[in-house]
């Protein structure tokens, strides 16, 4: 059988891709090498609760023809992300706004906090320009000229340091060269004009946009490319791009995150969906407890037990699944390399986190398949 496109990945680009491409008339063949569709965003029922089985996904955008689209598919409930940070068994609000200002100094007001961060900014730049530095070096110069000392040793440095695995000395300013900072007690997360989690979850997402769509799950494309190309007017490639390549050049680095999913025999085990450990001494980054992304109110009691999931963040490894690029100088000129081969390929289209070597949120990967079918 032959197919207008057959798509290599049963994520949200590849679904969305697969969906717009139907409605077009196109015939599609969907394979993934999982056992499930949704790759990355799939969600597993477990006492009742939807876990996000490969960490928690909060949908956020301010593009209306974003949402509409994704409630065509699957109407969105009101989750707003208000993730609290535990440093040390002491409670912050983020992002960064009057909440965690009055928690961290006890000031009251906008002006209050300002003196507060310029007085603290005013001392690193002190310092800076007493040992001869003209411009932040790292992060941790970058963040404490941003933020002040305070903010940065209690909520920033230990958790950075987690998640990229070395100290924040050795990890480059630019990563931080903006921090959302409010004066206003305002605890949601994101600025963008909606926000939600799927009803019923992101299987429903999924489900809804392959609907009618032929898919094979446990199918490695890469153990059977020369036929799927045989069968295949184009392909969308969603996977590694060095991969593909056969590693030529060298492999691309992640970094990646391992879980440790519990049940606990209680309705209500922290109170909110996402609590970041910022400390050092903490070994997971932080803890999500799936409930409170879909349940509300008195629904939180309705169900006894509760699912938590802590992350850990480690260096990617053979065997492990990749999630975030590590975009430094090195490997994106790596990248480049792929791409200059795969733009040479006109069969293929390469598209979506490992085919980019970019990190995607899921609005911006809904709002790029979008603008391919237009």
């Amino acid at each position: 059988m032959k197919y207008d496109y057959v798509i290599v990945g049963a994520g949200l680009y590849g679904a969305t891709f697969a969906h717009l491409a139907k409605k077009e008339g196109k015939k599609c063949l969907v394979i993934d090498r999982r056992p499930h569709i949704g790759g990355n965003i799939y969600c597993e029922n477990v006492e009742g609760i939807n876990v996000h089985k490969y960490g928690a996904h909060i949908f956020h955008t301010s593009n209306k023809e974003v949402w509409d689209f994704v409630n065509s598919i699957v109407e969105f409930n009101r989750y707003t992300n208000s993730p609290v940070a535990n440093y040390k068994g002491d409670y912050f609000n983020l992002p960064f706004n009057m909440n965690t200002f009055y928690q961290m100094w006890g000031v009251k007001t906008p002006a209050e906090a300002k003196v507060k961060i310029e007085e603290q900014k005013q001392e690193a730049v002190e310092r800076m320009r007493a040992a001869g530095i003209e411009e932040a070096r790292n992060l941790e110069e970058q963040a404490i000229l941003l933020i002040g000392k305070d903010i940065y040793e209690k909520l920033i440095k230990g958790y950075t340091e987690k998640q990229w695995g070395r100290p924040a000395t050795e990890i480059p300013a630019f990563i931080i060269k903006r921090l959302p900072v409010r004066f206003v007690y305002d605890n949601n997360y994101f600025n963008d004009k909606y926000q939600g989690i799927p009803v019923g979850g992101y299987n429903k997402l999924i489900e809804g946009l392959l609907d009618g769509t032929e898919v094979k799950c446990d199918v490695d494309f890469m153990a059977d490319k020369e036929y799927y190309e045989s069968i295949a007017d184009k392909i969308l490639f969603t996977g590694a791009i060095d991969e593909f390549f056969g590693y030529q050049f060298g492999k691309l680095a992640y970094r990646t995150i391992s879980f440790e999913h519990e049940i606990h025999e209680v309705s209500n085990y922290q109170g909110n969906a996402v609590i970041n450990y910022t400390e050092a001494e903490v070994p997971y980054t932080r803890i999500i407890e799936h409930k409170h992304f879909e349940m509300f109110g008195d629904e939180v009691d309705k169900n006894a037990k509760t699912v938590i999931s802590k992350e850990y963040s480690t260096e990617w490894k053979e065997g492990m699944e990749p999630y975030y690029p590590i975009n430094d100088a090195e490997n994106n000129t790596l990248y480049q390399k792929y791409k200059d081969q795969a733009d040479q390929n006109s069969k293929y289209i390469f598209g979506g986190r490992l085919a980019e070597y970019k990190y995607y949120d899921m609005a911006p990967i809904i709002e790029k398949v979008l603008e391919i079918f237009k």
